[in-house]
C-alpha cells in the first residue's frame, strides 16, 4: 500500500477549557488511529497547543494521550514534524528528546515525489498585522523567553492560561472567506512564485479551510482548525487534498 503524507494544524488543546480540550484531543487521537496504518509522515503545523512553555524541568500537565500516540507513531518509523506556531513557539527539546520529533522554527520545504512544498505555521507572513509582528519578534527573543523562564511554573503557567482564554481560538468563531484578493497568505505565496515555484503552499494559522488556485500550476492550502472543521490534508503522491474528519 502506498504510504501518505498527513497535514493539520490549530487544534489548540487547552482552550476554552480542560472538558472541551478532552474531548478535542480524543476526536484528534480517533483521527491519529484512523490514518495510522497510511502514514508515513505527519507535519504538525503550529498552534498544538493553546500555550507550551518548556522549563529545564518541567512541561505543561494534560495531553499526555496525545504525546503517547505520537511516541508510539514515532516507535513505530512514522516521521512527525512539529512547527512552532504563535501559540506554542516556545516549544524547545523535549519532543525531540522523548518522541523522536523534529521541530519546525519557520519554514521548511520539501519536495515528494517530483512535488515541491512550502510549509509554515503562517504567523507573520504577507502584509498588514504589524503589531502582531512586532509581538513576534518580542516574543521569539530568547532574552524574552529567559525573562518568562525565571517564573515559577505555578506564575509563569497562570499567566498564560489567562492569555489563553482571551485568545481567538477561545470564541471559537468561524472565520470567513473574503476572497483571495484579501488572503494574506495567498498574497505571499503569490509573492513567492514570482521567485521560484512551488506546486503546494500549505499553511494553519487562518482557521479557514481553503483551498485556492494560485495560477502557474500552484495552490494554497489553508489546514483549518479542530473547534469547528476537523480539517486536514493528504498527499498520496499525486494530489493534496483537503478532507474532514467525522463531519457530513
Amino acid at each position: 500500500m502506498n504510504k501518505n503524507i498527513y497535514f493539520a494544524s490549530d487544534f489548540h488543546l487547552g482552550s476554552p477549557d480542560f472538558f472541551e480540550s478532552r474531548k478535542r484531543e480524543d476526536r484528534i487521537l480517533r483521527w491519529l488511529n484512523a490514518i495510522e496504518p497510511t502514514c508515513s509522515e505527519l507535519f504538525l503545523m503550529g498552534d498544538v497547543f493553546d500555550f507550551w512553555f518548556e522549563y529545564r524541568f518541567v512541561i505543561p500537565k494534560g495531553y499526555i494521550r496525545l504525546q503517547g500516540k505520537l511516541a508510539a507513531m514515532t516507535d513505530a518509523g512514522i516521521k512527525v514534524y512539529f512547527f512552532k506556531g504563535n501559540h506554542d513557539m516556545w516549544v524547545d527539546n523535549y519532543f525531540t528528546k522523548e518522541m523522536g520529533i523534529e521541530i519546525i522554527s519557520d519554514e521548511l520545504i520539501i519536495d515528494r515525489n517530483g512535488r515541491r512544498f512550502f510549509l509554515h505555521h503562517g504567523d507573520g507572513l504577507g502584509p498588514g498585522d504589524r503589531k502582531y509582528k512586532m509581538l513576534r519578534r518580542i516574543f521569539r527573543n530568547p532574552v524574552c523567553r529567559w525573562l518568562f523562564s525565571v517564573l515559577p511554573p505555578r506564575i509563569g503557567m497562570g499567566i498564560a492560561n489567562g492569555w489563553s482564554r482571551s485568545s481567538r481560538a477561545a470564541s471559537s468563531k468561524e472565520e470567513v472567506f473574503e476572497g483571495i484578493e484579501n488572503e494574506w497568505l495567498a498574497i505571499y505565496a503569490k509573492e513567492l512564485l514570482m521567485k521560484q515555484h512551488y506546486d503546494f503552499f500549505v499553511f494553519g494559522h487562518r482557521h479557514l479551510p481553503l483551498d485556492l488556485d494560485l495560477g502557474k500550476g500552484a495552490r494554497y492550502v489553508n489546514l483549518g482548525e479542530w473547534f469547528n472543521y476537523n480539517s486536514y490534508a493528504v498527499f498520496d503522491g499525486e494530489v493534496l487534498s483537503l478532507k474532514y474528519f467525522e463531519k457530513e
